[in-house]
């Protein structure tokens, strides 16, 4: 892995891309913000596939990732900007898969339904499960926390395993910051619930993007030939770092008005700035994702 003082900035996508064999690119705040797709964002990863490169998108959504990429689809982003998808949802239906004979309690709104389809799952009250699937809040646009701690306390009481299906804490929402499952399951963890994170920053969901990645490439794939592109310190970065690959800042995303780039002036040494102040730092920062500026 390349080691650096401080992580350089870099004017998109094509300085850094002839040292890399596959890309683990984020899916939002990076390739769309929720309503649609970011044009430069998709082209510059056609360009790096182009050129031999493979680009396996990894994403904490909590849905399988075949339903991922029609939403994509509907965004706009194109699908020669990629060759596979991987989800915190894909996790989260092995880790059902290997609890099939238990009952489930699920927190999370129907459209995350979709990680249990094809499967013979049995749902139950916090009473009757054995343990909870948590994929987001029910009403993102409206619940916080608080309006998840009595059944919390009943889940902890009984001790149940909290699978989260999106560890995310936030996400953008087109101009619009809403909570994600992370949320819940750090409140949870806090009160001494046990929790198995299905997604970034946590090992197992790299492992898969690499064995899908290498699948792909026919060929195993060293780590220093791994980039992992995406938008959250906390996660992205965090996890890239932990897991010992290479990893681009988005500026431009998620930490947008901490960097005061959401409106302001492009990426300069003041990003460079932000980042020393945090636990982990990425190679490079750039702006958003593009081929070149």
């Amino acid at each position: 892995m390349t080691v650096s003082l401080r992580p350089a900035l870099v004017d998109g996508l094509q300085p850094m891309a002839g040292r890399y064999d596959l890309i683990l690119c984020d899916v939002w705040g990076v390739l769309h913000n929720g309503v649609k797709a970011y044009k430069p964002a998709g082209e510059a990863l056609v360009r790096f596939r182009e050129g031999g490169g493979r680009v396996v998108l990894v994403s904490n959504a909590p849905r399988p990732g075949s339903a991922v990429g029609t939403q994509l689809d509907g965004f706009g982003v194109p699908r020669r900007a990629y060759d596979a998808i991987v989800t915190s949802g894909d996790l989260t239906r092995l880790a059902i898969e290997e609890r099939i004979d238990k009952v489930v309690y699920h927190i999370g709104p129907p459209r995350d339904l979709p990680i249990y389809h094809g499967l013979d799952v049995r749902f139950g009250p916090i009473e009757e499960a054995d343990y909870v699937v948590c994929s987001g809040f029910e009403n993102d646009e409206r619940e916080t926390v608080e309006d998840y701690r009595e059944r919390l306390e009943a889940m902890r009481a009984r001790g149940l395993l909290m699978v989260c299906a999106n560890p995310d804490l936030i996400v953008e929402r087109g101009n619009v910051i809403v909570p994600c499952a992370g949320t819940i399951a750090l409140a949870y963890e806090e009160m001494g619930g046990r929790v198995f994170y299905a997604g970034k920053p946590h090992a197992p969901i790299y492992d898969r993007a690499i064995a899908v990645g290498a699948s792909l490439k026919g060929a195993p794939i060293a780590k220093d030939r791994v980039l992992a592109i995406g938008d959250a310190i906390r996660t992205d970065i965090a996890g890239a770092a932990g897991y010992g690959i290479d990893s681009l800042l988005i500026a431009r995303g998620i930490h947008a008005e901490e960097l005061g780039v959401h409106r302001g002036p492009l990426v300069s040494q003041h990003v460079q700035d932000w980042v020393d102040l945090q636990p982990v730092r990425p190679q490079a920062i750039t702006d958003a994702l593009s081929w070149a500026a």
